[in-house]
């Protein structure tokens, strides 16, 4: 058995503060000593970015829809291992679900999974006596629902606090705090800028932590909140183990992984099945770096990267050579989201790596949703024909859409990515907890490659 105490904070909607409460509760009880992990319900790499530098360990997705249902509980009991006390943020409105498939998709579906208490936070600005019947109708939509209680969000002053009490009070939901109109300010870093800031644990970014933790602290009953995630009972499931299914104990191969010193633009639990399949993982930062780390045998770029920053990726020229020159000897390159763009010749006049013939634009519209995709062509990734669950979140675009052999097809979409040599770029991005052959394939064709430069096929697949 698997005990983490834990709770999913979740909200009627999305504009609750349910991020801001979330990061500041782990800044919070992480002040106080408490070993604390960050997990976020769906695809949104950027709030788990945020709980991981307010938790000091990698913030983890929990995504139903890439990873698998019956992934949820083992990657918590993984990602919180050793911790007191696990905070799942959750994703829109409890009960809601980009896909249409709340039943197990929503944020309500993963904390029935996890068998986890949920504290729902609500913005009361508006709000009187009627917040007992909203908090009623979701307490009672779901009868496996497990709501522990509230916390109260833009408060207007004492006695409006003292109403909201006495109503929640009448049908028996616990308030485990209430937070005024301007305890938990915009101090955050615009989303512009991606994980970085919180990766790179910039100053802004350290400082808005910090604030948020010590809002949280001075508003929010922590000894009970506390009380409520350790009356969970152990997770249902045993902890994932990052196994990638390569027992070779042979070379081990040198993988650089796109990032920053505090974390990549990958999943963690990427670096994690690239280690158990064999390879020294090393960090390379595209904003900084001007060089690959020594003896890179291949590199990934994660879906993290963001696209805002295409100035700094194209003054990195030396780098940008480097990765060409990486790609053109058919070493392993895996690009995800806007990995492809600074792979391409340039975006938006600026000029890139040069690996891909293809020309990138940022438009102002936001492509977002989950694919379901199949692979046109042998690869890295999968032979063709291999069907997998991805996300697209981008602005950029390339022309061409997809090289002469195509990484991806999908309904109601033109085929989209390039396979070329060792290279599978695509804006598609994956979760390789559900894949972890991903992690063998790469390091078995970094170490045929290595051994002898021959061997590499134009789909990078060893021969």
């Amino acid at each position: 058995m698997t005990v983490v105490p834990r709770l999913v904070l979740s909200a009627p909607s999305s504009g609750h503060g349910k991020s801001a409460l979330a990061i500041g509760l782990l800044a919070a009880f992480a002040d106080r000593g408490v070993d604390v992990a960050g997990f976020k319900v769906g695809p949104d790499r950027v709030d788990a970015a945020y709980l991981g530098l307010a938790a000091g360990r990698p913030g983890r997705t929990l995504d139903p829809r890439l990873v698998g249902a019956d992934r949820i509980a083992p990657l918590v009991g993984h990602g919180a291992a050793g911790a007191g006390l696990a905070v799942v943020q959750g994703s829109m409105g409890l009960y809601d679900s980009l896909t249409g498939r709340p039943e197990s998709e929503s944020t309500a579906a993963v904390a029935t999974a996890l068998r986890s208490p949920v504290v729902l936070a609500v913005d009361v600005a508006a709000t009187g006596q009627s917040v007992a019947a909203l908090v009623h109708g979701f307490r009672s939509y779901d009868e496996q629902l497990w709501l522990g209680g509230v916390i109260l969000n833009r408060v207007a002053s004492a006695r409006h606090e003292e109403l909201l009490r006495a109503a929640l009070d009448d049908i028996g939901v616990p308030v485990y705090g209430a937070l005024r109109r301007q305890d938990l300010p915009s101090v955050l870093p615009a989303r512009r800028y991606g994980a970085v800031p919180a990766l790179a644990r910039t100053d802004e970014a350290t400082r808005a932590v910090r604030r948020l933790g010590e809002a949280v602290a001075a508003t929010v009953e922590l000894d009970r909140l506390l009380a409520l995630a350790r009356s969970a009972p152990p997770l249902p499931a045993p902890p994932w183990t990052p196994q990638a299914g390569r027992e070779d104990a042979g070379p081990r191969p040198v993988v650089a992984v796109a990032g920053t010193p505090g974390g990549s633009y990958s999943h963690p639990e990427t670096v994690e099945l690239l280690r158990a399949a064999g390879a020294e993982v090393v960090t390379v930062d595209p904003l900084h770096d001007e060089a690959l780390p020594a003896g890179t045998g291949a590199l990934v770029v994660g879906g993290g990267l963001p696209e805002s920053y295409a100035e700094q990726l194209s003054a990195n020229r030396r780098l940008c050579i480097a990765v060409a020159e990486l790609a053109r000897t058919g070493r392993p390159v895996v690009a995800e989201g806007a990995g492809l763009l600074w792979l391409a010749r340039e975006l938006d006049g600026l000029p890139m790596c040069g690996v891909l013939d293809a020309v990138g634009t940022r438009r102002d519209g936001l492509v977002v949703g989950y694919r379901q995709a199949t692979a046109l062509t042998d690869s890295l990734v999968g032979p063709a024909g291999t069907v997998v669950a991805g996300h697209k979140e981008h602005r950029g675009v390339l022309t061409p859409r997809a090289g002469a052999r195509a990484a991806w097809s999908w309904d109601g979409g033109a085929p989209e990515g390039f396979v070329w040599r060792g290279v599978h770029a695509s804006q598609l991005t994956l979760h390789w907890a559900a894949y972890p052959q991903l992690a063998a394939r790469l390091v078995d064709a970094a170490v045929a490659v290595a051994a002898d430069p021959a061997t590499a096929r134009p789909d990078g697949v060893p021969a």
